[in-house]
C-alpha cells in the first residue's frame, strides 16, 4: 500500500519528534533543541540531538539520522505501514484506506489476536492457581525469578481437553482453530491444543500475542509444541522475543541466535537482552531477514556437539545466497553438552560474553567445515576440494560478495594445499657492492611453529597472561583488540580480560580457577602448557621487568601483524580481479614485511629458550 507524500508530511507536522523520542530518551533543553544519550549505541555523554522546528533527530556520535516516522521502524522495531497507524491515531488522521482484500486480512488478524491476548491472561491465571503447582516447581528448578516470569508472560495449559475451549465459549470454534488454540480429530470433535504445558506466548514485532509454544512437563511427546501454522501464526516468519531484543540489539549492536525459548529467558536473566530464537526449526530466510533488519552481523549459537555442528553447517549454507555487502552471520560453538541458560546460570553473563567472543566469521565457518578432514594427496582429491568450495561460493546470488568470496577461497586453498617452497632467485652484486652475509633468522623448529595454524605467537601471549595477570594492566585495550582464529583462545581470552576488569588484582592462580568454573579449564591448560615458543613472560618466574618488556614488544607485533594480515588479504583480492602491476608489488611488499616480523618474534623467542 502507497501512501501520498502530502499525508506523510501532515503526519511529520503534527507528531513532534520530541515527543516521542522522549518515551524511550531522557531529553534536556539545549538551546532550541534537545538533546539525550543515543538509544542507538551506548554513551555516556549526549550527543543525540532532537529539533522539532526541522523534524529530525540526528547523533553526532554514530550518525543516528531520521524523522519521526523513522524513529519507529528504526529503534522500536515496527514495520512501516504500523507505525504510520499508531503516529496516526496519535495526530488524529485517518490513514487512507487500504485495498478491500488488505482490509479483510487485518480485521481477521486483529479477531484471532484478541483470542490469543485473551488466551494469554488465562494461562497466566493458571500458572498462579493450584493446578499450576507443577509448572511452578519447574520454574524454580530452571532459576526463573519471578519477575522474569512476569516479564515474558508464562503461563500454564490446564491437562484437560476442553479448559481453554470453555473459557472462550464466546468465541466461534473456525476462529479458535484459525487462531490455533484449538485442534480437530476426524471424526470432527474439538480438543485443546495445549495440555499440561508450560505456555511462551509468542509476539510478532509489534508486540502482539500471535501463537504460543508450550513445554510438556510430563513425559510426553512432543516436548515443544508450537501453534499451528494459520492466518496469523506462521513460525517460519517470527523469531521469539523479537519485540524486546530489537531496541536492545540496535543500542549493542549484537543480536544473538539460540536454540530455544529457556535460552532466551536465561540470557535476559543475566543481563544479556539481544536474545532471539527460531521457534524449532532451523533459521529460514524470513528469519534471516528480519535478524538483518537489526544488525548487520547476528551470532548464531550451536551447540559444540554432531547435531549442533550439524545444524551451523545447514544454517552457513542457508545464508551464503542471502549475503550481500555488510551483511553476514558469525557462528559460536557452545561447549557439549551445555545450553546458554546452563551457562549463565553455572559462570553468569561473562561465561556467556567468552563463548561469544569465540565466535567466526561465515567464511572461515565455510572454510573450516568443507574442509575439514579432505583427502588431498592427489591432483583428483584437491580438484574435488576445490570444486565444493566453489559450489559453495557460486550459491552467493550479490555478485560483488559472490566474486570475493571465490577470491578468498581461491587464495585459502592455493595457501593450504598448493603451495610449494620456492629457492630465491639468486643476485649479482653491482659493482664495487660488498658482500653482507645473511642475517640469521629464527631456528626451523621456530620457523615451523610460526607456521602453525593455531599462531603459537597468540598463544604464547595470551599464557602470558594467564600466568602473569599484571602484564594486562596497561595493555588492556591492545589485548582485548586481539582476534585469535582458534575459538578456544579466543573464549580464554575475553574471560581472563573479563575477570581482570572486575578484579585488576587477580593472581594467576585464582584465574585459572575463575576460567574453569566457567568450563575453559582444558583450554586454559592447554595454552599454558606450551606453545614451542618460551619467552620471559611465559614462564611464572623470572625478571619481572625483563617479562613486561618482553610482553609490550610482542604485543606489538602481534598488533602489527593482525593489520598486516588483513591489508594482504585485501591486496590479494585486488590483484586476483585486476592483475595489475602496481596492485601485484604491494602484495610482495606486504608479504616481505610479515615474514620480516615473523622472524623478528621468533628472534625474540629464540633470545630468550635459555633464560
Amino acid at each position: 500500500m502507497s501512501l501520498s507524500p502530502a499525508f506523510l508530511d501532515e503526519l511529520r507536522a503534527r507528531v513532534p519528534v520530541s515527543g516521542v523520542v522522549g518515551r524511550r530518551v531522557k531529553l534536556i533543553r539545549a538551546g532550541r533543541e534537545m538533546k539525550g544519550c543515543c538509544p542507538f549505541h551506548n554513551e555516556k555523554s549526549p550527543s543525540f540531538y532532537v529539533n522539532d522546528d526541522k523534524g529530525f533527530y540526528h547523533c553526532f556520535g554514530c550518525g543516528a539520522h531520521g524523522d519521526v516516522i523513522r524513529f519507529m521502524t528504526d529503534n522500536m522495531g515496527l514495520p512501516f505501514m504500523e507505525a504510520v497507524k499508531q503516529l496516526a491515531a496519535e495526530a488524529g488522521l485517518d490513514v487512507p484506506a487500504a485495498s478491500p482484500e488488505a482490509r479483510q486480512r487485518a480485521e481477521v488478524a486483529d479477531s484471532l489476536g484478541e483470542l490469543t491476548a485473551r488466551a494469554a491472561t488465562w494461562f497466566q491465571a493458571q500458572l498462579a492457581g493450584d493446578g499450576g503447582a507443577g509448572a511452578r516447581a519447574y520454574i524454580e528448578r530452571r532459576g526463573l525469578r519471578p519477575e522474569t516470569v512476569k516479564a515474558f508472560a508464562l503461563g500454564y495449559s490446564p491437562d484437560s481437553r476442553t479448559a481453554l475451549r470453555g473459557h472462550l465459549k464466546d468465541a466461534a470454534t473456525d476462529k479458535l482453530l484459525e487462531a490455533g488454540l484449538i485442534g480437530k480429530t476426524d471424526d470432527g470433535d474439538t480438543y485443546d491444543r495445549f495440555r499440561g504445558r508450560l505456555m511462551f506466548p509468542i509476539r510478532d514485532r509489534r508486540g502482539r500475542v500471535v501463537g504460543f509454544g508450550g513445554r510438556a512437563l510430563g513425559d510426553v511427546q512432543p516436548k515443544y509444541l508450537n501453534s499451528a501454522d494459520g492466518p496469523l501464526f506462521d513460525k517460519g516468519r517470527l523469531l521469539y522475543n523479537l519485540d524486546s531484543a530489537g531496541p536492545a540489539a540496535r543500542k549493542s549492536g549484537r543480536l544473538i541466535v539460540v536454540e530455544g525459548y529457556m535460552d532466551v529467558i536465561g540470557l535476559a536473566q543475566a543481563g544479556i537482552a539481544e536474545a532471539v530464537a527460531p521457534l524449532g526449526t532451523a533459521m529460514t530466510e524470513t528469519q534471516l531477514q528480519l535478524a538483518w533488519r537489526l544488525v548487520d552481523e547476528p551470532v548464531l549459537c550451536f551447540d559444540g556437539d554432531g547435531a549442533g555442528q550439524r545444524a551451523a553447517v545447514r544454517a552457513a549454507m542457508r545464508a551464503l545466497p542471502l549475503l550481500k555487502p555488510g551483511k553476514s552471520l558469525r557462528i559460536a560453538t557452545l561447549p557439549p553438552g551445555q545450553d546458554p541458560d546452563d551457562i549463565c546460570r553455572q559462570g553468569g553473563a561473562g561465561a556467556f560474553e567468552a563463548v561469544l567472543a569465540g565466535a567466526v566469521s561465515l567464511i572461515d565457518h565455510v572454510w573450516a567445515t568443507q574442509t575439514a578432514g579432505l583427502e588431498t594427496a592427489t591432483p583428483e582429491r584437491r580438484a574435488h576440494a576445490r570444486a565444493q568450495l566453489r559450489e559453495a561460493a557460486a550459491g552467493i546470488g550479490d555478485p560483488d560478495v559472490r566474486a570475493l568470496y571465490q577470491a578468498e577461497f581461491n587464495q585459502r586453498f592455493e595457501t593450504a594445499f598448493m603451495s610449494r617452497p620456492q629457492r630465491a632467485p639468486w643476485q649479482p652484486r653491482k659493482p664495487g657492492e660488498r658482500w653482507q652475509p645473511t642475517v640469521p633468522g629464527a631456528s626451523a623448529a621456530l620457523k615451523a611453529l610460526a607456521a602453525r595454524t593455531d599462531n603459537p605467537m597468540m598463544t604464547a601471549l595470551i599464557a602470558g597472561v594467564l600466568l602473569r595477570p599484571a602484564l594486562a594492566d596497561g595493555h588492556g585495550d591492545a589485548l582485548a583488540a586481539l582476534r585469535p582464529a582458534d575459538a578456544g583462545s579466543a573464549a580464554v581470552l575475553a574471560g581472563a580480560l573479563a575477570a581482570l576488569a572486575a578484579d585488576p588484582a587477580l593472581e594467576s592462580a585464582a584465574l585459572l580457577a575463575h576460567l574453569a568454573d566457567i568450563g575453559l579449564a582444558a583450554e586454559a591448560k592447554r595454552i599454558t602448557s606450551g606453545t614451542g615458543l618460551r619467552f620471559s613472560f611465559t614462564r611464572a618466574h623470572g625478571d619481572a621487568r625483563v617479562a613486561e618488556a618482553d610482553f609490550g614488544a610482542a604485543l606489538a607485533q602481534a598488533t602489527a601483524r593482525e593489520g598486516m594480515i588483513a591489508a594482504l588479504a585485501e591486496a590479494t583480492v585486488r590483484f586476483q580481479s585486476s592483475l595489475d602491476e602496481s596492485d601485484w608489488e604491494e602484495q610482495q611488499r606486504l608479504r616481505i614485511e610479515i615474514e620480516a616480523l615473523d622472524a623478528a618474534m621468533m628472534r625474540l623467542a629464540e633470545s630468550r629458550r635459555d633464560g
